[in-house]
């Protein structure tokens, strides 16, 4: 519509200069009492450039939507979550790497299973005490991080899933247009407790919200269990190339030949 506006106007603008101009002309050259200096025609020109911009502000409001486009806002959010999510796997996985010596510790706990090789952990944790304490700082940032995957992990699933619903994208739509605002003014959300995703409609008290929990007619139940997740999580490249899954020395050392 910027577009359009500015194109149309820029046009309009020669249009009325040439007008002026006309008029001008049609009184002086019958009077004989006045002269241009032979360039105000041209000044008043609609050049090439203009009409094409218009011609191309034209097309553009074929596809036009005057209450916003909730596909795209529901996709931007969701691509805004997946980068917030990956940054806080980036703490996530420098956390870990603090504390990975704990995985180290606990693999030397269970395979000690003589007084000896209980000693030569005893030896070992006495000699590295320092470099194995784990720091409450250390904790607070492994916690948070964690948290915050799981925050942006779901806002994420849950537009994209909002997203891929063409009833649901129409519905949300039709909010914008009842609402007589747009969806780029909107506030789009996710809430765990409420099980949705919601638009609040600028300027209003109103919201339209879609839930996740097969509680409309949309067909969409994504919530799974806690187990669920974990088997799935268990199967990813993270998880088996993790000190957990893989061991101490060969998440650190690439020594996958170990067997812990």
């Amino acid at each position: 519509m910027d577009n359009l506006i500015d194109t149309s106007s820029a046009i309009v603008d020669q249009i009325d200069k040439g007008i002026a101009y006309v008029g001008s002309a049609s009184e002086y050259s019958y009077l004989g009492n006045s002269l241009s200096d032979g360039s105000v025609s041209e000044s008043a020109h609609i050049t090439s450039q203009q009409i094409q911009a218009y011609n191309d502000a034209l097309s553009n409001m074929a596809s036009y939507m005057p209450y916003g486009d909730v596909l795209a806002v529901l996709n931007e959010q969701a691509n805004t979550e997946l980068e917030l999510m990956d940054q806080a796997v980036d703490v996530f996985t420098e956390a870990v790497v603090e504390m990975v010596q704990v995985v180290q510790v606990a693999e030397m706990a269970e395979e000690a299973s003589t007084p000896d090789e209980e000693a030569a952990v005893q030896d070992f944790v006495a000699n590295n005490q320092e470099v194995l304490t784990i720091t409450q700082e250390e904790v607070t940032e492994y916690n948070q991080s964690i948290d915050d995957i799981e925050t942006h992990a779901n806002n994420a699933s849950a537009f994209i899933a909002v997203a891929a619903n063409v009833d649901a994208v129409d519905f949300l739509q039709q909010g914008a247009e009842n609402n007589n605002t747009t969806a780029e003014q909107a506030t789009l959300s996710y809430s765990a407790n409420n099980q949705w995703v919601r638009m609040q409609w600028a300027g209003t008290n109103n919201a339209t919200a879609v839930f996740l929990n097969g509680n409309d007619n949309f067909g969409l139940d994504l919530y799974v269990t806690e187990a669920d997740i974990l088997i799935a999580g268990q199967e990813s490249e993270l998880y088996l190339t993790g000190p957990t899954s893989a061991g101490y020395n060969c998440f650190m050392y690439g020594d996958c030949n170990y067997e812990p």
